[in-house]
């Protein structure tokens, strides 16, 4: 019975530092361990961690081996024991062995193990390095047999590597981390929204067609020179026939350069002469795989289209850095109240304000299903035909509506101002009245 009792307690102790072994490894990163020194451990560690499932699997199959075999040892003879020498009930004996494994079972080889490898992951994953490596040229077939058979037995698609290296697990972590406070909130939202990029479409993250602007290819340089200074954008799509044929995109940077290498450039010389291929992709390919085209394909702008080829948006990395980081704001990005009341009568108002409550605020007639819009800015560009750019202006029912210079790194209209016609005409003749006085 001793002997029993003693290759118990040796088991339990083994699949206990096999587990620890396993946390350890499991926790323990590349960069900690290339800034240990250059040792044969640290060599074997690293081998260890380039192929981390494979080694944790074993480890774990053969820890579960040492506590059951343990644990049947122990029940087996402890119950044998138990009712032959002391006469205690079967159902006595049973619960008293079966207390005494869940205690062993809890401390043992779950508490104690793992919190041990966490808080000393360095030292343990160097020591487990070695018997690692044996215990997976010995065992690790029968490991991934196992895992493959559990794979077919269990619904779903299942694990390659085997269910203990996967992104649910690595999310818990980074929460972990961040309720332990070894990293920020913000920190915590940007690592889980690298993870939820390859779940994220170029549509979702797409400039829509409604708010491009492009121009046509027929234009000159100086047409095209002017759209971009004064619509802030230093990328514009070049269109053909109408804006689902897209034909290339026009560079600020370019213009300028020819202009100021020939001057006359900027009027003999067309759009389509100096354009750059367009870069297109489906608005349904993902965004960390569009991201990595783009980077490798070295472009800035993708033109999506849709399932019928038509122009669906643009896309720039940019766009795709924000799901990650959140919202780029730059120099001319500017916090400002959704109304502002201008000296001489007027308004300031967003461009993304309600077109219904604008009507109401300038009291004029205006159904937002009738006219098919939402927004100020939606109600420019019905007017004009086009997408609205800085200087854009239309008049309707006694008031112009003025877009203001573009805002933001994606250059977007951000607020228009709304003056009555009768001021602006006072202001026209006050101006006119100061002239005739200086003169």
């Amino acid at each position: 019975m001793i002997v029993i009792v003693l290759a118990s307690i040796i088991l339990v102790v083994i699949a206990g530092l096999l587990i620890s072994a396993e946390t350890a490894i499991s926790r323990i990163s590349r960069s900690r361990i290339e800034d240990l020194e250059d040792s044969k451990a640290s060599l074997r560690l690293l081998s260890v961690i380039d192929d981390r499932p494979r080694y944790v699997n074993v480890l774990l199959f053969v820890s579960t081996i040492a506590s059951i075999t343990a644990f049947v040892l122990i029940s087996y003879h402890g119950i044998s024991w138990l009712t032959d020498s002391t006469q205690m009930p079967l159902i006595a004996a049973f619960a008293l062995i079966a207390a005494i494994l869940v205690l062993v079972s809890y401390v043992g080889l779950g508490v104690a193990p793992r919190t041990l490898g966490r808080i000393h992951s360095e030292r343990i994953a160097l020591v487990s390095g070695g018997p690692a490596r044996f215990l997976a040229a010995i065992l690790g077939p029968i490991a991934t047999l196992l895992i493959h058979v559990g794979n077919a037995l269990t619904p779903g698609k299942g694990f390659r590597q085997g269910p203990f290296d996967s992104q649910a697990e690595l999310r818990d972590l980074v929460d972990m981390a961040s309720s332990d406070s070894l990293i920020e909130d913000d920190e915590r939202a940007m690592i889980h929204s690298v993870f939820e990029l390859s779940d994220t479409f170029a549509r979702e993250v797409m400039v829509p067609r409604t708010e491009m602007v492009f121009i046509e290819r027929h234009k000159s340089l100086r047409q095209a020179l002017s759209l971009g200074l004064r619509s802030w954008f230093s990328r514009i799509p070049v269109i053909g026939e109408n804006a689902d044929d897209i034909v290339g995109v026009i560079y600020l940077k370019d213009i300028v350069k020819r202009v100021f290498e020939y001057r006359d450039a900027e009027h003999a010389e067309k759009v389509e002469d100096l354009m750059r291929p367009a870069y297109f992709v489906p608005d349904s390919k993902q965004a960390d795989d569009l991201l990595r085209d783009m980077q490798s394909a070295r472009v800035h702008m993708a033109i999506v289209v849709d399932e019928y080829g038509g122009t669906a948006g643009i896309v720039t990395i940019e766009d795709i850095l924000e799901e990650i980081v959140g919202e780029i704001a730059d120099e001319y990005d500017t916090a400002a109240p959704e109304i502002e009341l201008l000296n001489g009568g007027g308004f300031r108002v967003m461009s993304r304000m309600n077109i219904g409550d604008f009507a109401e605020l300038i009291d004029i007639d205006l159904d937002s299903e009738e006219e098919g819009i939402d927004s100020v800015l939606g109600l420019m560009a019905k007017k004009l035909g086009r997408v609205p750019i800085a200087e854009s202006r239309i008049d309707i029912q006694g008031w112009e509506l003025v877009a203001e210079v573009g805002t933001g790194r994606r250059n977007r209209i951000s607020f228009v101002v709304a003056r009555p016609s009768e001021t602006l005409e006072l202001i026209e003749v006050n101006e006119a009245d100061l002239e005739r006085d200086s003169d």
